[in-house]
């Protein structure tokens, strides 16, 4: 899955570095956004098969802008992964029933991480 684009949506600047550090030495292609609106401007022209979607952002959160990639039949077959450090029962199924395809908690398991997203990302599209 070399150059595989991927989208990492998280206020966090540790996160984002994190994040992309760990993604980009697996080969994949990322770039970053620190919240729903700049990841709604990059995405005009930049078309990732995975976004890796922080659910607790200021303004619109992961939830909605998760919902409003899922409802766009341009970005409907999107990867969505729920990120999140506020896991509480009954989270998962929120951000399942949103549209997430996939459900990581932080902090981040910097081993198991690229192996979901290489195992979601070799799934055939939906």
């Amino acid at each position: 899955m070399a150059d595989e684009p991927i989208l990492v949506v998280d206020d966090n600047p540790q996160n984002l570095k994190l994040v992309r550090v760990l993604l980009s030495s697996e080969g994949y292609a990322v770039r970053t956004a620190a919240d729903a609106e700049e990841a709604l401007r990059l995405l005009e022209g930049y078309a990732p098969r995975l976004v890796l979607m922080d659910l607790q952002l200021p303004g619109m959160d992961g939830l909605e802008l998760t919902r409003r990639l899922k409802a766009d039949p341009r970005r409907r077959g999107m990867l969505v992964v729920a990120l999140t450090a506020y896991a509480m029962k009954g989270d998962e199924e929120k951000a399942r029933a949103a549209g997430c395809d996939g459900y990581v908690t932080k902090p981040i398991d910097t081993d198991g991480l690229p192996r979901l997203l290489a195992r979601l990302l070799a799934a055939p599209p939906h």
